[in-house]
């Protein structure tokens, strides 16, 4: 570019002449994030679809018992008049009465979560609120190693301990029963609770933490009255999905509980649980019979209960939380 001034002060600038070839074209950028959209939402949708195909595949199963039994057949059976709730399909008169196997589950699966919530939310507060921070990471670790014990190592260790010290403190009529086998379920569900309550906790802002210190507040308190009401959803949840938990385990039910299909409700005799069931006859049984199907029903009953607990947990966070929002926690 070159520029001359004139005598009439005029300036005149002469531009290079610019040519079309000379302009670079824009690289094209590698689609980075087209690719990551893309697999990302496949990726869901399959995991949608597979979810769709199973529970489409259990229901065409456990719809065939229909085929073999009436509705009533797998609520009672009626023998010369009297109603008998029985669990014993391969016997010459069989029995498909799936009541024995629902107390056997929740009479498994709710002292469980009592326990696990007692202690569970303890931790976790202690974790989120009065652990010093050196050790708090510490503490995390640990409990998410206790979450990763495998299920069948819980079960063989009450089976060769566990039992003979329950058995020495309640004397109980059935060495394996009900009891012994939610403090089995305890133990895997205690960290669960523990590790939600404390992330829960921790969502909780440190300024409302600020502001109760700031107001007189000691620790103590703002964690009863101020922190742990504004995360009881995220706390409320992580108890229901423990529940769902307990639900759904097999081989710690499956070792301790006694798999005596009982109707009862006394919590120290041995018992059977759905889950327990499926592991224990599908191998074995027949296909295309009346048992075999009807253990494809019971678990259509376990895949509805989680979906049920799964929308509970929705709920208590949306609803819960709501409220919380609309009181400004």
């Amino acid at each position: 570019m070159n520029g001359e001034i004139n005598p009439g002060n005029e300036i005149k600038i002469e531009m290079p002449p610019v040519s079309v070839f000379d302009v670079k074209p824009k690289q094209k950028k590698f689609p980075f994030d087209t690719i990551f959209t893309f697999v990302v939402r496949s990726s869901g949708l399959i995991i949608f679809l597979l979810t769709a195909l199973v529970f489409v595949f259990i229901a065409v199963e456990s719809f065939k018992v229909f085929g073999y039994l009436s509705p009533l057949d797998l609520i009672y059976s009626d023998r010369n008049g009297e109603n008998i709730f029985e669990w014993y399909p391969t016997s010459n008169d069989p029995r498909f009465s799936l009541i024995p196997l629902l107390l056997g589950t929740f009479l498994t699966a709710i002292p469980a979560t009592i326990i696990s919530s007692f202690f569970g939310i303890g931790i976790g507060i202690f974790i989120s609120e009065f652990a010093p921070r050196r050790i708090r990471n510490y503490l995390k670790q640990l409990i998410d190693l206790f979450a990763s014990l495998p299920t069948v190592a819980v079960g063989f260790i009450l089976l060769t301990v566990g039992v003979t010290f329950f058995d020495s403190v309640f004397d109980a009529d059935n060495r394996l029963n009900a009891v012994l086998a939610a403090f089995g379920l305890s133990l895997i569900i205690i960290p669960q609770i523990a590790s939600l309550t404390e992330e829960a906790l921790r969502g909780i802002p440190d300024d409302i933490r600020m502001a109760a210190f700031s107001l007189g507040a000691g620790r103590w308190r703002t964690v009863k009255d101020i922190v742990f009401p504004a995360a009881i959803s995220g706390i409320s949840a992580s108890v229901v999905l423990g529940f769902g938990r307990a639900v759904g385990d097999t081989m710690i039910v499956l070792m301790i509980s006694g798999n005596a299909a009982n109707l009862t409700l006394n919590p120290f005799s041995s018992v059977r649980t759905m889950t327990a069931t499926i592991a224990a006859e599908l191998g074995e049984v027949s296909t295309q019979t009346a048992h075999y199907h009807a253990l494809f029903f019971i678990g259509l009953v376990l895949f509805i209960l989680s979906i049920l607990v799964n929308l509970i947990v929705k709920f208590l966070v949306q609803r819960i939380g709501f409220r919380n929002n609309g009181a400004g926690l």
